[in-house]
């Protein structure tokens, strides 16, 4: 099957593009490339298509049979730095991707959306019916591409709905703008692990090859058994608030201890996510990590990586500084489109002439 992976040159994509190859697929990616400059080890080279998402056309799709659609603005403080282009990016430029993406001839579309569209919820386990309640731009972005998506759904094309725990582990783009990935980093080069949060706020995980895992299983799947469906992708007894997550760290890093910053309060994202439905619909998904083993990984990366709290609080590893210091640079416009310098395109040129 010939698959496109949208936003392939990010965290979970450059480990998607591999789980895809290794089922023997077609893969070609498409990707605007603003994080160009951010790997941390060699990234499997595909065949893509260098291009924003809001400037997608049919024949971007041309031959493809399904897409993997992961590119936008990643995560809720990102999304807040410009509500109105999250909104641009993550509803619209979506709906744009699947419209051509039909229009070409795919007949599959999974587009990970996030466990973030239940927002504020509480104790309760919470299924793929239970009531949506986003608290900011990013989860509302999700919810209201997954409705525009849904209604594109034809008896030739087939729209999946993933709804991912919030992500962590090593990737060759590796991110410390999530709650683990940050904790372990901060104990790692501090000894402490600090919570900017109070800490009872419930938060589902997933391990970020789990969920390249859960796509590489929505895009093979029956028809009969996805089509205009959402999951849940994660582990239910992967529930944790975050200061149970801070024991892990303190577990896994040693002489670590934990201190709370001087501002911590409640957080309002605050939900705990049964995974039952994917368990049961997608046998072929196999979560293969856990938090506590994914802390041990991450710990020994960071270790071997020898990072500072300059490096990993720094633009390389975080996305929105990444994107404010290319918005301060001038090679990220105000309307968050890469800017081709003049110098850049003039060594484009010289490469492809030869």
């Amino acid at each position: 099957m010939k698959v496109m992976v949208t936003g392939h040159l990010g965290y979970i994509g450059t480990l998607l593009t591999q789980l895809l190859k290794a089922e023997g697929h077609d893969v070609v990616g498409y990707d605007a490339g603003l994080y160009r400059n951010c790997a941390i080890s060699e990234v499997d080279p595909i065949p893509y298509v260098e291009k924003d998402i809001r400037d997608a056309e049919v024949e971007d799709f041309e031959g493809v049979e399904a897409v993997i659609h992961l590119a936008g603005l990643s995560n809720d403080p990102l999304g807040a730095i410009n509500p109105e282009m999250t909104y641009m990016i993550n509803h619209k430029g979506s709906v744009r991707v699947a419209e051509m993406a039909r229009r070409a001839g795919a007949s599959r579309m999974v587009f990970a959306s996030s466990c973030s569209v239940y927002g504020q919820a509480g104790e309760t386990l919470l299924t793929e019916e239970s009531p949506y309640n986003p608290v900011t731009p990013y989860a509302e972005s999700k919810l209201l591409a997954e409705g525009d998506i849904s209604a594109l759904a034809d008896d030739n094309f087939s729209p999946v709905f993933l709804r991912p725990a919030t992500a962590y582990g090593v990737s060759p783009m590796i991110r410390f703008d999530l709650v683990l990935n940050n904790l372990v980093a901060w104990a790692s080069a501090t000894k402490q692990v600090y919570l900017k949060s109070d800490g009872t706020a419930w938060r589902p995980l997933a391990h970020a090859q789990d969920i390249a895992r859960a796509a590489v299983a929505a895009v093979q799947a029956p028809k009969d058994v996805v089509h205009c469906q959402a999951f849940n992708v994660g582990v239910t007894n992967e529930n944790f608030r975050v200061r149970e997550l801070a024991e892990i760290v303190e577990d896994v890093v040693p002489g670590a201890a934990t201190m709370f910053a001087g501002d911590a309060s409640p957080d309002k994202r605050h939900y705990r996510v049964s995974f039952e439905k994917i368990a049961r619909e997608l046998p072929a998904f196999r979560p293969q990590w856990t938090v506590h083993r994914g802390a041990v990984s991450l710990f020994e990366t960071i270790s071997a990586m020898g990072l500072s709290t300059e490096d990993f609080e720094g633009p390389r590893y975080n996305r929105l500084d990444h994107l404010q210091m290319l918005l301060s640079d001038g090679r990220l416009g105000p309307d968050m489109r890469y800017v081709v310098k003049p110098e850049e395109g003039a060594r484009a040129e010289a490469v492809a002439a030869k």
